[in-house]
C-alpha cells in the first residue's frame, strides 16, 4: 500500500445550476463539489467505493461534523481542483482535508475539515476500523501542522 498517494487530486467545473445571483459559487455547493470529489477521488485511486460497501458489508462512514472557509469565490464556468487528504484517524474517525485551489494552484478559494465515524448500520453503533483499513490508512495519512482549524485557515490566508 506504500505506492498509494497521499493528496488526492481532481479538477471540476462550477456549473451554473450551483451559483449565487452573483455568479459565485453557492455556499452550500462547495461542500456537495468537495465531497462528491473525494468520494471519486477514492475510487480511483483506492478501489474504495463506500456506498457499495454500505450495502454488501452494512458498514461505512458517516458525517459527524464538517468546518468549511470560504477564502475566495469560485466563479461560474471556472475550473477549480480539489485536493483532498486524510489528515488523521482512530480506530473509528478519520479527518479528511479538502482544499478547492485555482486550476493553476497559486491560491486556496476554500477548506474543509470533515470529521467522519465508521458506522455498523446493522446494529446502527460506532465500530471499528478493520486491520486492512488501519493499515491503508497508516499508508496514506499526511497530517498538518495545525491541529485547530481556525489556525488552518490563518495559514492559508497568508499563503493568499
Amino acid at each position: 500500500m506504500s505506492d498509494l498517494p497521499s493528496i488526492l487530486e481532481s479538477t471540476i467545473k462550477v456549473r451554473f445550476q450551483d451559483c449565487d445571483p452573483f455568479n459565485h459559487l453557492n455556499n452550500a455547493a462547495y461542500i456537495n463539489y468537495l465531497i462528491n470529489a473525494r468520494e471519486d477521488q477514492v475510487v480511483e485511486k483506492y478501489g474504495l467505493d463506500i456506498y457499495k460497501m454500505a450495502k454488501t458489508e452494512g458498514k461505512s462512514w458517516v458525517v459527524a461534523s464538517n468546518q468549511i472557509a470560504y477564502i475566495k469565490p469560485a466563479f461560474l464556468m471556472e475550473n477549480v481542483v480539489v485536493q483532498s487528504q486524510l489528515v488523521h484517524f482512530t480506530e473509528s474517525e478519520l479527518r479528511v482535508e479538502f482544499r478547492m485551489l485555482t486550476e493553476d494552484k497559486s491560491e486556496v478559494k476554500a477548506v474543509m475539515w470533515s470529521d467522519l465515524v465508521y458506522f455498523n448500520f446493522m446494529n446502527k453503533k460506532r465500530d471499528t476500523h478493520s486491520d486492512y483499513f488501519t493499515d491503508l490508512f497508516k499508508s496514506v495519512v499526511k497530517p498538518v501542522e495545525q491541529t485547530i482549524f481556525e489556525e488552518r485557515i490563518g495559514s492559508f490566508r497568508k499563503r493568499n
